[in-house]
C-alpha cells in the first residue's frame, strides 16, 4: 500500500509568545488529499506542542514515501492473506552471513534409499547433520555471548521473546552510519522490541553487506537501557560499528546485553512493518551453555 508523506518548511508562533521554524521538514501523511490547515495540525500534534496560536507552513510538497512513525498519524497496513511477516534470512548450506565465519554445512546422516532397509516396504526417511556457528542467518545474542556469567540460551525466558510490542525507526535513509539517541527519543520503547530498519538488508549475502554498514552507537544503546528496552534488532551486519576505526570495540553489544537486553542481527523484510501496532517474536532453542542461535523472527501485524 502507498504511504505519504509532506515535505515543508514551518513557523510557529506561540499564544503565550515566542516561536519556532522548521527546515525542509518531513510529516507521515495518512493520505495524500490532506489540506495544509490538516497538515499543520498533523505537525503540532506530532511535536506535541502546547499553545501554538499560529502554523504557517511554505514550499509544501507530498511525496509517496514509507511512514517513518509520526505522532497522531496511525500506521497504514496493507491486506494480506497472512497478518505474519517474515522476518529472518533462510539458512542454506555455503551460506556467508558474517564474512570470515564459516558457513554451514549440511550432510546426511541417513539417506532415503539406506532407510529403505530399515523400514516397512514404502516407507523411508533422511535424517541429516549441519554443522554450523551460532552465528548464522538471523540470530539472537544472549547475555552468555557476551559475558562468561551472563544467562544464556536457555535462560531465556518466553515472555522476553514473544509477543513483544514492536516499534520499528524508518533509517533507510539516514546520512550517517551511526544511530544516535536522539532517532530513539521520539517514542516510548519501554518494554518493546526496537527495531531498527537501515535497509542494509538489501547487501546480504554480498561483499558490499560487510563494508560501511549502519549501527546503533553507544549513546543509543546505554538510551535503550535507560529505557528499558526488552529486545534489540537491526538489519545490518551488526549491531556495532565492525570497521577498522572501532578498534574492536564493542559498545552496543557490551551494555544492552549487560542489561539483559537480548539483541537479534540480520533481521530482513523489516520495512513490511509498521513503525507502531506490531509484535515481535524470536525464538532460539534453549541450548545450555550456548550465547547465540539462529532464530526464525516474525511480526504479527495490527
Amino acid at each position: 500500500m502507498t504511504e505519504y508523506r509532506a515535505v515543508f518548511d514551518a513557523v510557529v508562533r506561540f499564544a503565550n509568545g515566542g516561536g519556532m521554524s522548521a527546515d525542509g521538514f518531513r510529516l507521515d501523511l495518512p493520505s495524500a488529499d490532506l489540506s495544509e490547515a490538516e497538515i499543520g495540525r498533523l505537525f503540532v500534534r506530532h511535536l506535541g506542542l502546547a499553545l501554538v496560536g499560529e502554523v504557517t507552513l511554505s514550499g509544501l510538497t507530498i511525496v509517496e514515501e514509507p511512514h517513518k512513525g509520526s505522532r497522531g498519524v496511525a500506521p497504514v497496513v496493507a491486506s494480506a492473506a497472512s497478518p505474519l511477516v517474515d522476518l529472518s534470512h533462510p539458512i542454506r548450506e555455503g551460506l556467508v552471513t558474517y564474512p570470515g565465519l564459516p558457513a554451514p554445512t549440511v550432510t546426511p546422516h541417513l539417506t532415503r534409499e539406506a532407510s529403505r532397509t530399515v523400514y516397512a516396504p514404502g516407507t523411508e526417511f533422511r535424517m541429516d547433520l549441519i554443522t554450523m556457528i551460532g552465528n548464522t542467518g538471523t540470530y539472537l545474542d544472549s547475555p552468555f555471548h557476551r559475558y562468561a556469567d551472563g544467562g544464556d540460551l536457555a535462560s531465556l525466558s518466553l515472555d522476553q521473546l514473544v509477543g513483544l510490542s514492536a516499534e520499528v525507526f524508518r533509517l533507510t535513509d539516514a546520512r550517517d552510519r551511526g544511530i544516535p539517541a536522539e532517532v530513539i527519543a521520539e517514542r516510548d520503547v519501554r518494554g518493546a522490541a526496537v527495531l531498527l530498519h537501515t535497509g542494509w538488508d538489501r547487501h546480504f549475502g554480498t561483499e558490499e553487506y560487510a563494508v560501511g554498514a549502519p549501527f546503533l552507537t553507544e549513546e543509543g544503546a546505554a538510551y535503550l537501557v535507560e529505557q528499558g528496552a526488552a529486545l534489540v534488532g537491526i538489519d545490518s551486519l551488526n549491531i556495532d560499528d565492525t570497521s577498522a576505526e572501532a578498534a574492536g570495540r564493542r559498545p552496543a553489544h557490551s551494555l544492552l546485553l549487560a542489561a539483559g537486553i537480548p539483541v537479534v542481527e540480520h533481521l530482513t523484510n523489516l520495512g513490511q512493518v509498521p513503525p507502531s501496532g506490531a509484535t515481535f517474536t524470536a525464538v532460539p532453542p534453549r541450548v545450555e551453555g550456548f550465547g547465540t542461535f539462529p532464530v526464525r523472527a516474525f511480526a504479527v501485524l495490527p
